[in-house]
């Protein structure tokens, strides 16, 4: 359930109506919440208060997913996987955290993280006049794509001078509303406690996405402030009881991103041409990686943390496509939108207002077509992997781009941007150039095959060296590991046009074609769709009203749902929850099987009926990893670390069928804090 993207990747928007609510469905927003319909399906009153202490305790990560305050001395809770990377940053070969784990007895002992920022959300604000004014409807769409873009950089400025929050403004129903939101913003976490790889992941790749599954994927991290543990009044409880089934539970998180507002046209793009494309590539970066672990158990220790990010992401992307080809999804999609459009053709006004919509969009993806896959490669995706060349990437960009007026510049190096953009740039985590020339290789590789090893750009990467010579030379002649070279070069475009530096001269020889495709992509495409995306908005609005919930965001929402069991295809029961002895039931002496020596130790001192997994209806997505899976009375009784492989087309359309959330149990956590890791400093602070 990580956020497989880049977070500063340029987006595809996504428009159409998406239809009455489903059962359990909704990431809603907490201003519209359907506080109603819980209370017709379950009984319970979901009040104000309710969701202001849901809103307060919740957290983002900034590196793609969510966490919750659950101690009033800062204590942080998330998943395993999404704080993998500062986990993997953290180890060496001589302590490797990833493997054998972690555990702080005593806050001097609790780990910093090189890199890591975590938003507490405070207040939204609709913008949206804010951000429209002076577009008007006879307003190019180009220019009208780059006021807005320029509005909501001056919004977030403004707002960061005032406050000294971070301020993002984001779109939200396919552009139809503009919403600012504001953070308080944490730089300094600490590691506390991380159990074993094995045993957050047990089952490995064969098992991510599948239920019944036996993992601890749990982290536990500490905000600091001024050098001590910060001081916070909102947080989450722990219950003292589990789930049963039937039971009624809440996730608030920060869905990534979904396409249930995609229009057809959209889809189809998507399931022929986008998606595949990104597919083969996870594809090749597995194998890639693969044979680069291969080669020694320092290798395996550096790569691991990136194998299971490609892998994670092939995966969801494999269930993606099978939604996009299925033909009653697909079907289920084009009445849909048959059904919007009769309903505009019916009334003049609307037909002339909004009928010619969805003629711009198939025309502006037809153009899309015939760049998409250079735009990907050299600009959206480019990085994908590699620290050092997203380093550089920022390095150049920054140099050039901070030189500009705020409103003038691309949207990642907007002022109020800046912050966090710098600590992840000048990040003191260790760069490791044998991984980094294997990935770079990769990319040269799958480059050429994709475009053609004539293509321009490519042959600007490759200077006349072959792949592997390129990636070795390009790392091996680079100074950006020091980071007060790193802050040299971002200070002085001259000194960077001019560089020597192997890594930067390949930026900047991506950059000359990278920038060119963004700004065909923002003019031709992405303009385009962002218009006809808020007139449709517009349109569904008028026609079915505004009672629904966005597209995700990596904003904080609210989803809800049932504990609850499912039949699988073969009609097989499949119970709501697994148990710790199905666990031990399951260990072999083959990878990923195993289990580490201290729960093997410990098994007798686990009860074996103990819930360890369980599912829910919950309606949650990539970035709501780490969520935080809350009682009717916001206490926690889990915590949210997947879905199963019938949930992944629930990135289209809801269903409740088949599809499940996966979370952590409550009890599982707390019982083996106690027993296997003897955490007992841990296990006090969350009140037992």
């Amino acid at each position: 359930m990580r956020l497989s993207y880049q977070l500063r990747a340029a987006a595809v928007l996504a428009v159409v109506w998406a239809g009455p609510a489903r059962a359990d469905e909704g990431m809603w927003l907490f201003s519209n919440f359907p506080v109603r319909t819980v209370s017709q399906q379950y009984g319970f009153q979901v009040s104000s208060e309710f969701l202001d202490h849901l809103r307060t305790s919740a957290v983002r990560f900034n590196n793609g997913g969510t966490g919750s305050f659950i101690s009033g001395e800062g204590l942080l809770f998330t998943n395993h996987h999404v704080g993998a990377d500062c986990i993997q940053k953290l180890g060496s070969a001589k302590a490797d955290y990833l493997k054998d784990g972690f555990v702080a007895k005593a806050m001097e002992e609790e780990r910093r993280c090189p890199d890591l920022e975590v938003n507490v959300l405070l207040r939204t604000e609709d913008v949206t006049a804010r951000v429209t004014a002076g577009v008007r409807a006879e307003t190019p769409a180009a220019e009208a794509n780059q006021m807005k873009k320029a509005a909501m950089s001056g919004i977030e400025k403004e707002c960061g001078q005032a406050t000294g929050n971070r301020c993002d403004v984001v779109a939200l129903y396919a552009g139809g509303q503009y919403h600012l939101y504001q953070y308080k913003k944490y730089t300094d976490i600490r590691l506390v406690m991380a159990p074993e790889f094995r045993v957050a992941f047990f089952g490995g790749d064969p098992e991510n996405f599948t239920f019944p599954r036996y993992n601890l994927d749990i982290t536990f991290f500490r905000a600091y402030e001024g050098g001590k543990p910060a001081r916070v009044e909102h947080y989450f409880k722990w219950a003292k009881a589990g789930v049963k089934e039937g039971d009624l539970v809440f996730v608030p998180g920060n869905p990534g991103s979904t396409g249930r507002l995609m229009t057809v046209t959209q889809l189809e793009f998507a399931g022929r041409l986008s998606y595949p494309l990104v597919h083969r590539r996870l594809s090749a970066q597995i194998q890639s990686l693969r044979k680069y672990m291969d080669k020694g158990e320092e290798q395996r220790r550096i790569g691991q943390e990136n194998l299971f990010g490609a892998q994670n992401s092939y995966k969801a992307y494999s269930g993606f496509l099978r939604g996009l080809r299925d033909k009653e999804l697909m079907e289920q999609k084009r009445r849909d939108e048959r059904k919007l459009r009769d309903a505009i053709g019916q009334d003049a006004a609307k037909a002339e207002k909004f009928g010619t919509l969805w003629d711009e969009l198939a025309a502006a993806y037809g153009s899309y077509e015939g760049f998409h896959a250079p735009y990907y490669l050299l600009e959206s995706g480019a990085t994908r992997g590699s620290e050092l060349f997203q380093i550089a990437r920022d390095v150049v960009r920054y140099a050039e781009e901070t030189r500009k007026p705020d409103k003038d510049r691309l949207r990642e190096y907007a002022e109020a941007a800046l912050p966090s953009l710098e600590q992840t740039m000048y990040s003191t985590a260790p760069i490791h150039n044998s991984l980094e020339i294997a990935i770079l290789e990769d990319y040269f590789n799958f480059a050429g095959r994709e475009l053609g090893f004539s293509h321009p750009a490519v042959a600007a990467m490759l200077d006349g060296m072959r792949p592997d010579e390129a990636a070795k030379h390009y790392v091996e002649t680079s100074k950006l590991a020091d980071v007060s070279e790193r802050k040299r070069l971002a200070g002085d475009l001259e000194a960077v046009k001019t560089s020597k530096d192997g890594m930067i001269r390949l930026a900047l020889a991506v950059d000359q074609h990278a920038r060119h495709l963004r700004k065909r992509y923002e003019d031709q495409v992405e303009s385009v769709v962002t218009r006809a995306a808020g007139s449709i908005a517009q349109a569904r609005f008028s026609v079915f009203g505004g009672d629904e919930y966005p597209d995700a965001t990596f904003t904080l929402r609210l989803a809800y749902g049932a504990v609850r069991g499912y039949q699988d295809e073969a009609g097989r029961a499949v119970p709501f929850a697994t148990e710790t002895a199905g666990l031990y039931a399951k260990v072999t002496d083959q990878e990923p099987y195993t289990l580490p020596a201290s729960w093997l130790k410990a098994k007798s001192a686990l009860g074996p009926s103990t819930h360890f997994n369980f599912v829910t209806t919950a309606d949650t997505h990539g970035g709501n990893s780490g969520s935080a899976t809350l009682n009717t009375r916001g206490e926690v009784v889990g915590i949210l670390f997947d879905g199963n492989l019938e949930s992944l087309p629930n990135r289209f359309v809801y269903s409740d069928k088949r599809a499940r959330s996966v979370h952590v149990a409550s009890e599982a956590i707390v019982e083996t804090l106690k027993k296997v890791y003897k955490a007992d400093k841990l296990v006090k602070e969350l009140g037992f």
